[in-house]
């Protein structure tokens, strides 16, 4: 079974170990190096570096409108293409080439969440479920028949991190058996994404981690979970800016107005919002490393008596 892999951050590595247990992954498509760490070098994407270790070819075009790409990809005879978390928006003559299609693991029960973020914003939504389907892609972005999916439970302090690489793996897992059906002929039926339901995963801003105080303290833990740990939650806490890495709601009314301290002890600072009480477990001082919230009390004796 002659595979060709398209996928480019740390979440489509799994996927791309699963496609080399199943079949010949003959060419591996990622986006192209790009500057990144404080010297700005060009850095290659994780999953250049797992191809290169394995010794598959690595093909980066910066997109796929010129002839010569889809030649190129073409000339490979794929069987399948798998696309996870690539980057690159695929017109239908890309989709058409390989034999059975395109391929995409994405992680969300479509149809909710199609897009850039699912991860995040299902936790930033407050949902109790998520998962992961393999879809077939066609034009649309992220509206093509599913054909396997599973699901799982989000955990009610699961971070954005800690569950995207729980998906990761059971991205892997749902793809290994995708393969092992089409490397035994076994057709996987294609069901349709119900017109209800529908959502959009926009892609993450990191304006969006600054906290509102007048919001209501769950909406702010979700935020502080699914922003963990990219952009990480920041806001103003006694006169200075600091980002937040963990904290809970706490459901109980107060008079207090919105960022202010209501109490500062072992188990955290507790923070009056529009609604209820952020707890805030562990903080990161500009400049600093992410401590507990009683490291940062003693830190701020000037505040915290």
């Amino acid at each position: 079974m002659r595979i060709v892999f398209a996928g480019t951050p740390e979440f489509a590595v799994p996927c791309l170990r699963a496609a080399a247990g199943k079949g010949e992954v003959i060419a591996v498509y990622t986006q192209p190096d790009r500057p990144a760490g404080r010297g700005r070098g060009l850095t290659p994407s994780p999953v250049k570096l797992e191809a290169v270790q394995r010794g598959i070819p690595v093909q980066q075009p910066e997109n796929f409108r010129s002839a010569e790409s889809k030649a190129a990809l073409r000339a490979l005879k794929p069987d399948v293409m798998i696309v996870v978390a690539y980057g690159l928006i695929l017109p239908q003559s890309v989709l058409d080439i390989p034999e059975h299609g395109c391929w995409n693991v994405h992680a969300s029960l479509l149809p909710r969440w199609r897009g850039a973020a699912p991860i995040q914003r299902a936790i930033e939504a407050g949902d109790s479920r998520s998962g992961v389907c393999l879809m077939q892609m066609e034009k649309g972005l992220d509206t093509g028949p599913v054909l396997l999916a599973q699901a799982l439970d989000i955990g009610s302090e699961e971070t954005g991190g800690q569950l995207h690489d729980r998906l990761a793996e059971l991205g892997a897992r749902v793809l290994s058996d995708a393969l092992g059906l089409l490397r035994a002929t076994i057709a996987l039926p294609p069901h349709p994404q119900p017109a209800e339901g529908v959502t959009y995963a926009h892609k993450l801003d990191k304006a969006e981690a600054k906290l509102d105080w007048s919001q209501p303290a769950a909406v702010l833990a979700n935020k502080v979970r699914a922003f963990n740990p990219w952009p990480v939650a920041e806001a103003q806490l006694v006169g200075e800016r600091v980002r937040i890495h963990a904290a809970r709601a706490l459901d109980e009314t107060h008079d207090g107005a919105p960022g202010s301290v209501l109490r500062a002890g072992r188990d955290g600072i507790d923070i009056a919002c529009g609604h209820g009480v952020l707890r805030l477990q562990s903080l990161q001082r500009d400049g600093g490393k992410p401590i507990s919230a009683q490291d940062y009390r003693n830190a701020r004796r000037d505040v915290f008596a």
